[in-house]
């Protein structure tokens, strides 16, 4: 293995192109992995993520291209949805995870046996050899993580949502959910050297989410991951490798820096492309002006040559993403839901998943509903939208109001119409090129209208059943995981589009990312009923944290150790403050010097151009502009770096 900046490679992708068909996935991509790498691997749906991640795990051929890596790396792959199997328990899978430790074990158990037993004090040769055996098989046990074994399996079986399971039960049991995430488990024992996930945090809660970001922070190992949750890659990568028309540019930093860069790269490509065809415009525009002026012939057929030599820049573009934005047809009355003592469960035979729940909305709310995996909340939507019956309780909508209900099962859609049939039977007054127009807009033109809804992709189904949300026009939308599906591009997209809508949101989503911006108000629900937050996502965090505190300062209020909490509680919140005050400053500095980079190479780039050889005025000018970027600059990097020391 080789160093690369302090760090061992690991694993070396080079030049992979894969088809399928005749259609082309991947065209010459590349990575290089190093230990303790973080890498998010980003792009739309379809771009080849899945595709490349099997690849680096042996479990699919490149068509050409080569992976490099040493014969004992030890690699961890969890496909999408790739869950256990078989007829074993949840404890006999995990405990698979330590083979060689589990053969030590029983090794130590058989010494204990045989030490137990008197008749092997008789020899006290035999019996001293015995025991110095034991004290060697056991030192290699404590030192393989045999004694944390068990500890271990309890912490990530419990954080990983099988806290409350019987460790005797059949994986066979679980649902396909559950089944990954048992999967994912086990590759957190084994403790690989390069993990590859693709989509770990589908079928989490916020709670377990929150547990799997805190244990990869401290991972030994590297991962390169494929997730479309923006917090999850904000909280555990530090680069991005975005696989876009085929192949792939890496930035580093998470996810919101690999936002900025990116929108930073198009700009100033951008402008050089407008430069460029300036500059090739103003030079074709003098040879035709003066190719056939004897005076000045010569100069036109240099200024010709020149522009035979230049080296024409492409014009930037961006991928095609869908367009679309929700509108009501009528406003509705003020109080817009009274939910009241609700209990309710998803089938006949099964005891409530929830009870005394009591909810109100206003007009306009944005309301999200929180709570673990199990707990009833798509429960609750289809009661509300009268697809299931409560149990107890009463539920009341407002006057003028239009629900607009979106299902992430998409069990609203047909499979065996397509894609024009299943949103023009829905809305057969539009006539067909208005509805041609809106599925355009959400990405299906041309021959795409006649793709039957069953061959389609979950992101494609999940843009069909929001292109009839769209024409439905409601003024109350309930969403059920509206971003599950949706890639990272048009889950911006849908944002921007119920940022701008003026009705009523009612959602269900563990896109914290799309909490922090969509919700002004979050109902978490539990078993025995709700709490209400004011806010997004972070702000409810905030909230209970301070609550916590409050608590702990309340419970030793009437001693001197109480009066310690409450100064220490305050003395944190103080430091907090001042941790936060640093990180902008920090944040602010780092975007200074990539503001001023930018610039500077843009005034470079300026400097080098043919039309700056002749002007000189005009390029002493730029060059002392240039002077007092480098000396703004080298003050941003001062101010940076005196930050990074406190």
């Amino acid at each position: 293995m080789n160093l690369s900046e302090g760090f061992l490679l690991l694993l070396q992708a080079s030049s992979i192109t894969k088809h399928y068909g005749v259609t082309p996935v991947l065209d010459g991509v590349s990575i290089q992995i190093n230990e303790r790498d973080r890498i998010g691997l980003v792009g739309v749906n379809g771009a080849g993520k899945s595709t490349f991640l099997r690849i680096l795990a042996g479990e699919l051929t490149a068509d050409t291209g080569s992976v490099s890596k040493p014969r004992e790396l030890k690699i961890g792959y969890l496909a999408q949805n790739g869950g256990l199997q078989g007829h074993r328990t949840i404890m006999e899978e995990m405990n698979s995870a330590f083979g060689p430790l589990l053969e030590q074990e029983r090794v130590l158990q058989g010494l204990e046996a045989r030490i137990a037993d008197p008749a092997e004090l008789e020899n006290a040769e035999r019996y001293e050899a015995l025991l110095a055996q034991y004290a060697d098989v056991s030192e290699k046990f404590r030192e393989s993580g045999g004694y944390e074994m068990k500890n271990r399996i309890r912490s990530i079986l419990h954080g990983m949502g099988f806290g409350s399971f019987a460790p005797d039960t059949e994986v066979s049991s679980l649902s396909g959910g559950q089944r990954t995430r048992l999967a994912l488990a086990r590759l957190l024992l084994v403790q690989p050297e390069l993990l590859l996930l693709d989509e770990p945090t589908n079928h989490l809660d916020i709670d377990t989410l929150t547990w799997l970001e805190q244990y990869l922070r401290s991972y030994a190992g590297a991962m390169v991951i494929v997730s479309h949750d923006r917090y999850f890659l904000d909280a555990t990568v530090t680069a991005i490798v975005e696989i876009e028309r085929h192949a792939a540019i890496r930035y580093t930093g998470n996810y919101s820096r690999f936002m900025d860069l990116k929108a930073a790269a198009f700009a100033q490509q951008l402008k050089l492309y407008e430069q460029q065809r300036k500059e090739i415009s103003r030079m074709e525009d003098f040879v035709q002006r003066n190719i056939v002026r004897a005076s000045t012939t010569r100069r036109a057929q240099s200024r010709r040559n020149a522009l035979e030599r230049i080296e024409r820049l492409e014009k930037p573009g961006t991928l095609r993403q869908a367009s679309f934005s929700f509108s009501t047809e009528r406003r509705s009355g003020k109080e817009v839901l009274r939910a009241i003592n609700c209990s309710a469960a998803p089938k006949e035979d099964m005891a409530p998943l929830f009870r005394n729940v009591s909810i109100e909305v206003k007009r306009g709310e944005r309301l999200a509903l929180l709570g673990p995996n199990g707990v009833g909340k798509t429960t609750l939507l289809r009661a509300l939208i009268d697809k299931l019956p409560l149990r107890t309780g009463v539920i009341e909508w407002g006057a003028g109001v239009s629900l607009g209900y979106y299902d992430q099962e998409q069990r609203e859609l047909n499979p065996a119409n397509t894609v024009l049939e299943e949103v023009w039977s829905a809305y057969a007054m539009h006539p067909e090129a208005e509805i041609r127009t809106v599925l355009g807009n959400f990405l299906f033109s041309g021959d795409d209208v006649r793709k039957k809804v069953s061959a389609l992709s979950g992101g494609e189904k999940a843009r069909v059943a929001l292109s009839k949300l769209m024409l439905r026009k409601a003024n109350v939308l309930l969403l059920d995981e509206p971003t599950n599906h949706l890639d990272l591009m048009s889950r911006e997209v849908l944002e921007a589009a119920l940022d701008e809508y003026d009705g009523t949101l009612i959602f269900v989503s563990h896109d914290r990312y799309f909490l922090n911006r969509i919700a002004d108000r979050i109902v978490e629900l539990a078993p025995d009923g709700t709490a209400n937050f004011l806010g997004n996502y972070d702000e409810m965090v905030a909230k209970k944290q301070e609550m916590k505190e409050w608590e702990i300062a309340q419970s030793n209020s009437s001693s001197q150790a109480s009066q310690t909490v409450v100064s220490n509680y305050e003395a944190d919140k103080q430091a907090k403050r001042e941790d936060r005050a640093r990180t902008r400053k920090r944040e602010q500095a780092e975007a200074d010097i990539a503001r001023l980079e930018d610039e500077l190479a843009a005034l470079e780039l300026e400097m080098a151009s043919p039309e700056m050889v002749t002007d000189y005025m005009k390029l002493r000018e730029k060059q002392e502009k240039a002077e007092k970027k480098r000396e703004l600059l080298n003050a941003a990097y001062q101010t940076w770096e005196a930050l990074m020391e406190e």
